[in-house]
């Protein structure tokens, strides 16, 4: 998934968790959708740190 659409996702489902609450199938997709995003970041810092040893 695109990392923007994962965000918009992400974050539609925290306003309606703050708004209506969510259901348990929601709360399960957004904690798949958070692990996903961390992982992303973590790459991204990984992909930075090789770099920088690299140098």
């Amino acid at each position: 998934m695109e990392i923007n659409t994962l965000i918009e996702r992400i974050n539609e489902l925290s306003r309606k968790q703050r708004s209506t609450g969510l259901e348990e199938w929601e709360k399960a997709e957004q904690e798949a959708l958070r692990q996903e995003y961390l992982g992303f970041i973590r790459g991204q810092v990984n992909d930075t740190l090789s770099q920088i040893k690299g140098d």
